[in-house]
């Protein structure tokens, strides 16, 4: 991937401002000053209020992870409750957004994640603390910041009471070392000035925990009495609620049409999904299921007021691994909502690194207003840890388009070009002629500069008589979110392909239409992940054997048959034939290291009259090289002309830079949950679990890429469990 989005600022990052007092509580275990980080703004800029409903439910078989509308005074505020039901089966595990190495297990506090949001700092410190006390360890307030003046309380680092290590001066103390260099914290900073969002967490402690120890730690002394409630409930059923805000709604109400939808956002609470009866069932014992067999699964529902299902989400524990790998660019699939289809479905999907789709989630939607969006695309993310994707595809709906820009702010959104091109097509009475589609693929796949697109669209307008057609204006007016001559700076990972028609196909091609059901789309649904993944793996395989027939002489060639999967290669080696085509290499320009080429090449019919002149920029000190057509950015391996500018200069081997691991054959992928810490409470029975299933899954992972990983996986596992009962037998004697 070229680019991570993950937000990590250091600890000393600060900004030197006039404005801010810092004070820095290195030696303090209850400092209450507060610290600010001036760095990047998170992207989940959205404003919510969920509340955390945990609740026992002593003879239920499913969790649920319900997200509740409640009425408020203001019509701008709404709550979110996400409930989730203990199992009482004696493997109790709560539905944990979690991708920071977590060790689930049935706790009451959910463990801190970037894009939390609290009312007040004392709420944010009383959350933390609450989280650490039912965990084993103690808090105190490592730096903190105010405003200066008005000493307005703008931010603060909460870090485990065992960070750090003693001063000479203390260490000589009789006090006993509780210090280990811990590195567990959260960074809090005020934003909008009423609410408090972390901004980075670490998970991992370096050392155990022990409840019982710091029960007397200065941190849980002085816990209000409301926290202590929490921790120590009376009653079966506690509640706890952690407070955000959503931005009010605005009222636009547009037309639906096959692929430029601009829904309304006026919110009808008493919407909900078209049922038949028993689906609601279903949905919820398939989803118990999935979650009983596949414990990293998430999926969440929103309710109306009266308990009806509105909107539904759900990611299998291969989705959120495999988000890790392929989740830069990502496609939003609205087609079976845009075509009024029976059952209401959104996809995210991507694409690996056979350039097969691959799935990143699935989702029910009551509606398309912008709100539903929102909804969506936050559950959506706080699932993948708030870290958006790098580049974001859909189609023409308006409100899904304002959705991204709320939630993703800092996410390259663009129309997919397929979809746009056949809609063209479609709308167009001209769009059937052979000699009309020629000049619109020439027009957008061919166009190096903008004027030159620009130019070529006019042509084209005037030769078919479409000065007229309105809506064929408003696509040009939007020809930057979707033309490739504007999108030269963007990752598309292969979503983009050229020849035209050259695109994937829908992940659930074939298997679901305008007529499938909600129960037949269950039916089939684990079926065809089932054989996605069967030919995952056949392609893993076929590409390790693979040795490719070299049709050219370049070392580049030989170069990445060794790492490329079968599919990426073939490609690319397209690119290498095309070299030949590619003469006269001329420097027109040259700044310090920098140099500017044109290089010539020839047309498909190999006519030198029409040949085309493409620029190539190369510095010589980085490596680095760019060419006008963007293959890189487009399909993620160089261009011909870009790999004739690097032999020019007596580059032997491609720079590592341009060969990404999302396309290596031989970059090891394990869909298993994250293994976690290997902190665990060893009192609790369900952190056995989780830890052991977690470790025992990445060896089933690695066991499956070839016969000989199979046989010592298997061996160890006899030999694991043959040690196992040894144990259990010296005990029963």
């Amino acid at each position: 991937m070229t680019d991570d989005h993950n937000f990590s600022p250091a600890d000393e990052g600060l900004s030197p401002n006039p404005d801010i007092e810092i004070t820095m509580e290195g030696s303090s275990e209850d400092g209450e000053q507060l610290h600010q980080d001036e760095g990047s703004e998170q992207e989940i800029d959205g404003e919510e209020v969920f509340g955390f409903e945990s609740t026992d439910l002593g003879d239920d078989t499913n969790q649920v992870l319900d997200f509740e509308r409640n009425g408020h005074d203001h019509s701008s505020e709404q709550m979110l409750e996400i409930q989730c039901g203990n199992l009482d089966n004696g493997i109790d595990r709560d539905t944990v957004i979690d991708d920071q190495n977590l060790v689930s297990g049935a706790k009451d506090y959910l463990p801190p994640v970037v894009g939390m949001e609290f009312e007040s700092y004392d709420d944010a410190y009383n959350y933390y603390n609450c989280y650490a006390k039912e965990l084993g360890f103690a808090i105190r307030v490592k730096s903190s910041w105010t405003k200066r003046n008005s000493k307005e309380k703008r931010g603060a680092v909460l870090c485990c009471n065992c960070e750090g290590f003693k001063t000479m001066k203390e260490a000589s103390s009789r006090r006993k070392e509780t210090r280990t260099g811990c590195l567990a914290m959260i960074r809090l900073r005020l934003v909008e000035s009423n609410r408090w969002r972390v901004d980075e967490v670490k998970i991992e402690h370096n050392h155990p925990f022990d409840p019982e120890r710091v029960q007397n730690c200065k941190s849980h002394k002085k816990m209000d009495p409301g926290s202590k409630r929490k921790l120590e409930p009376s009653v079966d059923v506690e509640v706890r609620t952690i407070k955000l805000y959503r931005t009010p709604v605005i009222d636009t109400v547009g037309n639906r049409s096959s692929n430029e939808r601009e829904s309304g956002n006026q919110v009808d609470q008493s919407k909900h999904l078209k049922l038949h009866q028993g689906e609601a069932e279903y949905i919820s014992n398939f989803f118990g299921r999935l979650q009983l067999t596949n414990p990293n699964f998430f999926y969440v529902m929103d309710l109306n007021d009266e308990g009806h299902l509105r909107n539904v989400l759900w990611i299998d524990s291969r989705s959120r691994a495999a988000y890790g790998y392929f989740g830069d660019v990502v496609a939003i699939d609205t087609t079976c909502l845009s075509k009024s289809y029976n059952i209401p479905l959104l996809l995210f999907v991507g694409v690996d690194h056979h350039l097969q789709s691959i799935l990143l989630a699935c989702g029910f939607l009551v509606d398309e207003t912008m709100e539903t969006y929102i909804w969506l695309l936050r559950a959506w993310l706080s699932c993948m840890s708030g870290r958006p994707p790098q580049t974001v595809l859909t189609d023409r709906c308006k409100a899904l388009q304002s959705a991204i820009s709320e939630v993703f702010p800092r996410t390259h959104h663009h129309l997919y070009l397929p979809l746009v091109m056949q809609s063209i097509l479609d709308k167009l009475e001209v769009g059937a002629s052979k000699v009309f589609q020629d000049v619109l693929n020439r027009t957008v796949y061919n166009s190096l500069k903008a004027d030159e697109f620009e130019m070529a669209w006019e042509e084209m307008i005037q030769h078919f008589g479409l000065r007229d057609h309105k809506w064929l204006q408003t696509y040009y007016e939007e020809r930057e979110r979707w033309a490739p001559v504007y999108l030269k700076d963007t990752f598309f990972a292969g979503l983009v392909t050229f020849p035209p028609g050259d695109c994937m196909s829908p992940f659930f091609d074939g298997y679901v239409n305008s007529q499938t059901t909600l129960k037949e789309f269950f039916n089939i649904y684990e079926l065809v992940l089932q054989k996605k993944h069967q030919k995952e793996a056949l392609d893993d395989l076929e590409s390790r054997k693979y040795i490719p027939v070299l049709r050219t002489r370049c070392n580049y060639e030989v170069q990445l048959s060794e790492v490329y999967t079968k599919e990426i290669f073939l490609k690319f080696q397209v690119e290498l034939e095309l070299m030949s085509n590619c003469f006269n290499v001329t420097q027109i320009h040259a700044n310090g290291p920098i140099i500017t080429y044109v290089i010539k090449e020839r047309d498909a019919e190999g006519d030198m009259n029409n040949a085309r002149n493409f620029e190539v920029m190369y510095d010589k000190v980085g490596l680095e090289v760019r060419c006008i057509c963007s293959c890189f950015n487009f399909r993620g391996y160089l261009c011909r002309h870009a790999l004739q500018i690097l032999t020019y200069n007596g580059i032997e081997d491609i720079p590592s830079q341009y060969i990404l691991s999302r396309w290596r054959k031989d970059f090891k992928r394990l869909y298993a949950p994250d293994i976690g810490s290997n902190v665990i409470d060893v009192t609790n029975p369900v952190q056995w679990f989780d830890h052991l299933y977690r470790r025992a899954m990445q060896v089933v992972e690695e066991g499956m890429t070839s016969q000989d990983h199979y046989t010592v996986a298997w061996q160890a596992f006899k030999e694991s469990l043959n040690k196992v009962r040894l144990v259990a037998d010296r005990h029963v004697q």
